[in-house]
């Protein structure tokens, strides 16, 4: 017997973070979507940072990396990391949504301190 989901998935991440003075910001804060859809997530940074990473978090499980890059794009099946040194942001997308994306995404950066 085939079971059909027509269920939502649903994408909840950290919004606003600090790490040695770089101020994080991911938006959108929340995000529900259909199976089969496509969206962006969207990490500001407030320097320049070295690299970015993004992570998913499934509910029973410990943090997965998906993307570590420092500039351009990266392509990994469905997912889609860019990361924006000049203008200072890091996108993940996400093309045609399935249930087990449904997870908690949360994106990290590396900053190298004046010394």
């Amino acid at each position: 017997m085939k079971r059909h989901w027509g269920a939502l998935l649903g994408f909840l991440w950290l919004q606003v973070c600090w790490v040695r003075g770089v101020n994080v910001e991911q938006s959108p804060s929340a995000l529900t979507l259909q199976e089969g859809t496509s969206s962006t997530l969207r990490c500001n940074f407030s320097t320049t940072v070295n690299n970015v990473q993004w992570f998913r978090q499934n509910p029973e499980s410990g943090l997965i990396n998906l993307f570590f890059t420092a500039s351009g794009t990266e392509q990994k099946g469905r997912l889609n990391c860019t990361v924006n040194s000049k203008e200072l942001y890091s996108t993940l997308h996400i093309t045609s949504s399935q249930l087990e994306d449904s997870a908690t995404y949360l994106c990290a950066v590396r900053h190298s301190a004046p010394r």
